[in-house]
């Protein structure tokens, strides 16, 4: 990690995880790496271990070190989302303003959920590429508005 973005979560080293709500009916459970680069000036990357719970209303994205140590947890309801980074607690009107913080680029959490089991999602600014889906792999692209972004997926979803 070598942005603002990383600096962020980097706060988080030894944050406890929160436990899966996964009992819900349409919630769901993926897990991988991501990368997410943001063209700006100066240029910033991000990557972490992922797992993602629940649905576009109403879920947990939990970021660690490839070694375990966690980063952040991101969770998020109607109206309302919370980064969760160690002893630290802080609200956002929503889950794009949320990352947007983080990373430096509102991520579409909603269409991820909908890219990740190969479906085409709809979102401004950004276009995805599924032809990979099938093999754990996603990759998508925001073109507007700038600076530029490209997120990178590999993943597997677990039986449940």
């Amino acid at each position: 990690m070598t942005s603002a973005a990383g600096a962020a979560l980097a706060l988080a080293g030894c944050a406890a995880p929160q436990a899966a709500r996964r009992a819900e009916a349409g919630s769901s459970h993926w897990s991988g790496r991501l990368s997410l680069s943001v063209d700006s000036n100066p240029p910033q990357s991000f990557a972490a271990v992922f797992e993602l719970d629940g649905n576009p209303e109403q879920g947990e994205l939990l970021l660690t070190t490839p070694l375990g140590n966690t980063l952040g947890a991101l969770q998020w309801s109607p109206g309302t989302a919370v980064l969760r980074d160690g002893a630290q607690q802080r609200r956002f009107a929503s889950i794009a303003a949320l990352t947007e913080a983080v990373t430096g680029a509102a991520l579409p959490i909603d269409a991820l959920f909908e890219w990740l089991q190969g479906r085409p999602a709809q979102v401004p600014g950004w276009r995805a590429e599924l032809s990979q889906v099938a093999q754990g792999r996603l990759q998508a692209t925001r073109d507007a508005p700038l600076p530029t972004a490209q997120l990178r997926v590999v993943f597997e979803r677990p039986s449940p």
